[in-house]
């Protein structure tokens, strides 16, 4: 595998010897200096150039970085709709597991070439034309302190999803329950990330996909966390479901108590008694609740 000294000169070489390509950013992990290191680190790089379409219209330019596994061009797929902002990226994965990155930025939005990222250094610039950067934080990604609005609307969100996962499972329609029990999952990971600031002061980055995550909040929160990936069986899916809102509850009433924020009691204890109510209803029933015994009116 190509070290970090060896691809840092074979990007750097390239644009040196290249009259179209000005400068060379780079941004991401290898510019995070609280970022683990490891081989899988992929090199984000950005050539500002004086003209985008000489290079897409010469579709080999990129070999030079070596041979590759795999590769995609997101400007010209159809699947997800390219971003079409004049950007024109090349992801790169090599058969020595290294991974580029590569966004061809148009010398007209050069002073715009990070998007802005504060985890971002300048390599080259041959005009000296690039904005200054400061030296490069991940403080824009650090966990922010919660609204009560965004709290509440986390809640809400919870809460109300909730429902869709109970009804998946008991008309045994797996794919539907586990789309749904991902979607109120992304809404606990957010309140535990909460909870992760809360802990850190708010001054800590949980990464993409809270992939530092584990690091922030109680061994305990994180074993039931994982216990929330079912596998795709029933029984197990709901396990999940209510493993789930019992770890939401406790961690939002947790942040709720920091803040001061109202958490949502008769939204809990009713959808609660739904989910219940449905893991225990028969096929086939005529209705969820007998008369009387809907969820508020409990004796």
């Amino acid at each position: 595998m190509r070290s970090e000294r060896e691809m840092l000169d074979l990007i750097l070489n390239v644009a040196k010897s290249d009259e179209r390509i000005r400068a060379v950013g780079m941004n991401g992990s290898r510019t995070n200096p609280n970022a683990p290191k490891d081989v899988f680190q992929d090199y984000d790089i950005v050539y500002v150039v004086t003209d985008v379409g000489s290079f897409i219209q010469d579709p080999d330019w990129v070999n030079v970085f070596g041979d590759r596994i795999v590769m995609q061009k997101p400007e010209e797929m159809k699947l997800v709709p390219p971003a079409m902002d004049g950007f024109y990226p090349y992801l790169m994965l090599f058969t020595d597991g290294n991974r580029i990155d590569l966004t061809l930025c148009p010398i007209d939005k050069k002073d715009d070439w990070n998007g802005g990222d504060r985890l971002a250094v300048v390599l080259l610039d041959k005009d000296q034309s690039l904005p200054q950067l400061a030296e490069p934080t991940d403080q824009g990604y650090w966990v922010q302190q919660p609204t009560a609005k965004l709290f509440a609307d986390c809640c809400n969100e919870f809460w109300w999803v909730s429902p869709y996962v109970a009804k998946g499972l008991w008309r045994q329609e797996i794919l539907y329950a586990l789309d749904h029990l991902n979607i109120i999952r992304e809404m606990l990971v957010k309140m535990l990330e909460w909870q992760a600031g809360v802990l850190t002061g708010f001054s800590v980055s949980t990464g993409k996909n809270g992939k530092y995550l584990k690091g922030y909040i109680p061994e305990s929160s994180w074993e039931q966390l994982l216990a929330t990936y079912p596998k795709g069986q029933y029984e197990d899916a709901w396990n999940a479901l209510f493993t789930m809102t019992n770890l939401f509850r406790s961690t939002a009433q947790e942040v709720a108590a920091k803040f001061g924020f109202a958490y949502p009691n008769q939204d809990d204890r009713r959808v609660t008694a739904y989910l219940e109510r449905v893991r225990t209803l028969e096929p086939g029933a005529a209705e969820i609740f007998p008369p009387g015994r809907e969820p508020g009116n409990e004796a």
